[in-house]
């Protein structure tokens, strides 16, 4: 499947939505995995959050969820409010109809989107969901605050991200595993305690050494025999604790900081085991190493461009001080860890009930839902059985190595394809060390820590100085290897050569003898003369914002250099999409890359305000409340071509 870029528009506006939190947040579990009302709950396995997921479900099943409908007049819900508020105007009736039927049309889009994903067709799908973000974004309404229009933007651009980012994985041959984790499978169990086993552990827990206090009772003796006699329990425990290897040293070092149990590491057996992509299969949204709700007020950063609750030290900061702010709550760490999987607020109201601040009696009065009576015994027999693994056959797991990387800020937008041509390691290994990104790039304009394969921090700084800065989203970087051909080199990325003659200052020669290197122009014009502007012709479907966003330009760029004033395309109509590009192709040395192209960068124009209906690869995005930033940096490269320009199947 091929891979191409979906609609950037969304990037500008949708930070104003994905970071925003209320304060009942802050009485709530980060996750809301549970349910307000007592009773008995269930988890399904953990899977990763994929359109492919909301596609299978059948019609009418709440994967898909709709903004709710203004009540209609009459009805009960309207009497009711009428009792306590003034009756709407006709205007701001007017208004709601409005605000319906541009959702009723949003999510025809969006649901013929899913069809077609659920079909295989992935362009299209990626076509209807851009339209369906496009009707958004022109309709000229305020979005931002529309409570309803705010949330179905919300949805919609959590599944363009969401496609996007599954579509590039699917193209680059990488596909995350998640398993069970160790109370998906003993969550619903009840297993007898083993009194061997028992006495064994009870022997045990004198001589462990820990940060946390562990209890043994018969609660969590049943889960140490279930994790020790059971094959689905132990081989779940096992994997565990295998990944756990990878993250171990860091975990515990932000434990330390944070100022908290670094034993509390077990907690992560229960909420992920150690799977840092990893979402709540039940469709809460909680998501990462230790399933934090998007928007949460404890939660790390997000945005439409990364996702910090995948970022393992990210969400493991979070996490650890959101855990400290449980326990000066509670005044207990194992309330502390009930609250985190129930809610504070719930916590607290059960121990105001039964005037009993302790988990046990809790337990024992069942003033607390299964899942949670279940989660600290799990957590305690994880450890337990950690800390002492040759009594409970754990000694011969071949651990994961711990994870090392060379870290990189940068404050441009880079694309990971190009990350890799650079510090020569599969695109899948660069994808992987950085699982917090939504897109296949850095955000542009603002700091990101970008983590690299170890040893390749210096080739990178180095490499990556010879792409202007403006061209990291769409150039490559190629090797030159003995006896390849400007030509081949051109043919396999479907660019000409005198597009790579030129940006690398070849002259006329070809010989790419002595020549180690190359920047490849990816989104230069094939055959196209660089002192010529570039147009497109209008297809079925297209509007300003897609088209805009395929050559990396803005809207209102469009609409001067076409002179539209309206947002409507008739199929056909033939557009500029660049403006001249005037390059006097440079003289010197072929083996002085880049030097000119770097001085006509740093002599472009001035930078022109975009339109906030759409954004670019030079966006910057703010994470305050208001109105973000955006500017475009002008460039005299070369002329822009479509970003989903194919790539060859041999290259990722």
């Amino acid at each position: 499947m091929g891979v191409s870029k979906t609609l950037a528009a969304v990037c500008i506006a949708a930070t104003l939505f994905l970071t925003g939190s209320d304060s009942q947040q802050a009485l709530s579990s980060p996750l809301g995995k549970q349910s307000q009302t007592l009773g008995p709950l269930t988890r399904r396995p953990f899977v990763l959050a994929t359109l492919a997921e909301a596609a299978a479900a059948p019609a009418g099943s709440g994967s898909v969820q709709k903004a709710a409908p203004p009540p209609q007049a009459g009805s009960q819900s309207t009497v009711q409010a009428q009792s306590v508020s003034p009756p709407l105007t006709q205007q701001q009736k007017n208004q709601q109809q409005r605000d319906q039927q541009l959702i009723d049309a949003v999510e025809q889009a969006y649901q013929a989107g899913v069809n077609n994903y659920r079909a295989g067709h992935v362009e299209a799908a990626k076509a209807n969901f851009d339209y369906a973000v496009d009707q958004l974004l022109m309709s000229g309404l305020d979005i931002k605050n529309d409570p309803q229009l705010s949330a179905e933007f919300e949805h919609i651009v959590d599944a363009v991200n969401t496609l996007e980012m599954e579509a590039l994985k699917q193209g680059n041959g990488f596909q995350p595993h998640t398993e069970p984790t160790p109370v998906d499978v003993a969550n619903d169990v009840t297993f007898a305690v083993d009194p061997t086993l028992k006495a064994q552990a009870q022997a045990d827990l004198k001589t462990t050494q820990s940060d946390l206090p562990l209890v043994l009772n018969d609660y969590v003796a049943s889960y140490i025999n279930y994790f020790t006699n059971t094959k689905i329990g132990h081989n779940t425990l096992v994997n565990s604790l295998t990944r756990a290897s990878r993250y171990k040293q860091m975990i515990q070092r932000v434990l330390a900081d944070e100022g908290v149990p670094q034993d509390l590491i077990y907690q992560a057996v229960a909420e992920s085991g150690f799977q840092v992509r990893v979402m709540n299969g039940r469709g809460s949204g909680a998501g990462g190493m230790w399933q934090f709700m998007p928007g949460d007020a404890h939660a790390p950063p997000r945005s439409a461009w990364y996702d910090q609750r995948f970022d393992p030290e990210a969400s493991t900061r979070a996490y650890g001080r959101y855990i400290k702010f449980l326990y000066n709550q509670m005044g207990d760490w194992y309330l502390a860890m009930a609250a985190y999987d129930w809610g504070a607020g719930n916590v607290q109201r059960a121990v105001q009930r039964t005037g009993y601040a302790d988990f046990w009696e809790l337990y024992r009065r069942n003033a607390l839902p299964e899942e949670t009576k279940n989660y600290v015994p799990i957590i305690l027999a994880a450890t337990i059985m950690a800390k002492n693994p040759k009594q409970y056959g754990l000694d011969s797991i071949v651990f994961d190595p711990p994870l090392i990387t060379d870290t990189v800020t940068t404050n441009y937008s880079v694309d990971l394809r190009l990350v890799s041509d650079i510090v020569e390691a599969p695109v899948q290994e660069i994808v992987a060390l950085n699982p917090s990104l939504l897109r296949m790039a850095t955000p542009p304009d603002e700091s990101f820590e970008l983590h690299l394969p170890p040893g390749t921090k210096a080739v990178y700084l180095k490499r990556i100085e010879e792409v202007p800065v403006d061209r990291r989203k769409s150039w490559r970087f190629h090797k030159v290897a003995p006896d390849e051909t400007l030509e081949e080199i051109a043919r396999s990325y479907h660019v000409s050569p005198k597009e790579i003659a030129f940006v690398n200052q070849l002259g006329e020669a070809t010989d790419l003898t002595g020549t180690g290197s190359l920047i490849i122009p990816v989104s230069a014009v094939a055959n196209a003369s660089p002192s010529r502007s570039t147009r497109y012709v209008a297809k079925r479907g297209d509007t300003l914002v897609t088209i805009a966003d395929r050559f990396n330009v803005s809207v209102d760029e469009l609409r001067g250099w076409n002179h539209l004033r309206g947002a409507a395309l008739t199929p056909g109509h033939s557009l500029y999409v660049s403006e001249p590009a005037h390059i006097v192709a440079p003289h010197g040395s072929r083996h002085s890359k880049m030097r000119a192209p770097a001085r006509a960068h740093a002599t472009a124009k001035p930078s022109t305000v975009k339109t906030a209906a759409r954004s670019s690869s030079h966006t910057k995005v703010s994470h305050s409340a208001g109105t973000p930033t955006t500017t475009r940096v002008s460039s005299t490269h070369a002329a822009s071509v479509p970003k989903g320009t194919k790539q060859p199947s041999s290259r990722p």
